[in-house]
C-alpha cells in the first residue's frame, strides 16, 4: 500500500464524514488524522464550504505523530527523556514537507547539522511512515502510533477549552504564513485558544 492507495482509499470516506459534520454538528471542532493530512484537510474545507459550515479556526490537521517521532529519535540520540525533548515540525505531513526544527531544540546540538547522520535522521523522521507500511507489508499504515497522536492532540485540545492557556503545539491549518505564495495550510507551532480557536505562532 503506498501514500497515494491511503489517499485513494480515505478521500471520499473523509469527504462524506465532512457531510456529515457539516449537517449534524456545525460548530464541531474537526481533527482531521487520515493521510494524506495535507490533502484530506483540504477536502474537508471544501466540503465545509459547499455546505455553507467552514470556520478554519476549528479544522486541525493532526501532525503530532512527526512531533512525537522526531523527540523520540532525538532522545535516543541524546540520551534525554522523550518527554522532556520537544521538537517543533513545521511545514506538511508527507516526506520532504516535514520539516524538524531540530536547532530550536535544546537538544538538537546532539546532532551536527548539515551532517551524514543528520540527513539520516531528518530522513528517518520524514519517511518513518512508509517503513510501517512496508514493514505491514501493504496490510496498513501506523495505526496505533496514530491513535496515539490523535489522543495527544485532543486532550490539548480538550485541555484548551476547560480554559487552560498557553498551549502551542505544531498542526497544520489554514495559515497565513505562505499564503502569498499561494499555500493555504502548513503545519506551524499553533497556540490553542477558546476565543479565536487557534493563533499562528
Amino acid at each position: 500500500m503506498t501514500r497515494d492507495d491511503l489517499f485513494n482509499t480515505n478521500a471520499s470516506i473523509v469527504r462524506d464524514l465532512a457531510a456529515a459534520i457539516a449537517r449534524n454538528a456545525p460548530k464541531a471542532h474537526i481533527l482531521v488524522i487520515s493521510n494524506l493530512v495535507i490533502s484530506t484537510v483540504p477536502i474537508v474545507a471544501r466540503t465545509l464550504e459547499k455546505a455553507g459550515t467552514y470556520d478554519p479556526t476549528r479544522l486541525f490537521g493532526i501532525t503530532t505523530l512527526d512531533v512525537v517521532r522526531a523527540s523520540r529519535f532525538l532522545s535516543s540520540i541524546a540520551g534525554t527523556d522523550p518527554a522532556q525533548t520537544p521538537v517543533t515540525v513545521v511545514g506538511g505531513h508527507s516526506g520532504v514537507t516535514i520539516v524538524p526544527l531540530l536547532s530550536q531544540s535544546s537538544a538538537g546540538t546532539a546532532v551536527e547539522q548539515g551532517s551524514e547522520a543528520w540527513k539520516a535522521f531528518v530522513h528517518r523522521i520524514q519517511y518513518r511512515g512508509d517503513e510501517v507500511v512496508q514493514a505491514k507489508d501493504g496490510a496498513g499504515s501506523a495505526t496505533l502510533n496514530m491513535a496515539y497522536a490523535a489522543a495527544k492532540f485532543t486532550n490539548l485540545l480538550l485541555r484548551t477549552l476547560k480554559g487552560e492557556v498557553g498551549i502551542v503545539t505544531p498542526t497544520f491549518v489554514k495559515s497565513p504564513l505562505f499564503a502569498s505564495h499561494g499555500i493555504e495550510f502548513f503545519s506551524s507551532a499553533v497556540e490553542l485558544g477558546v476565543s479565536v480557536h487557534f493563533r499562528v505562532c
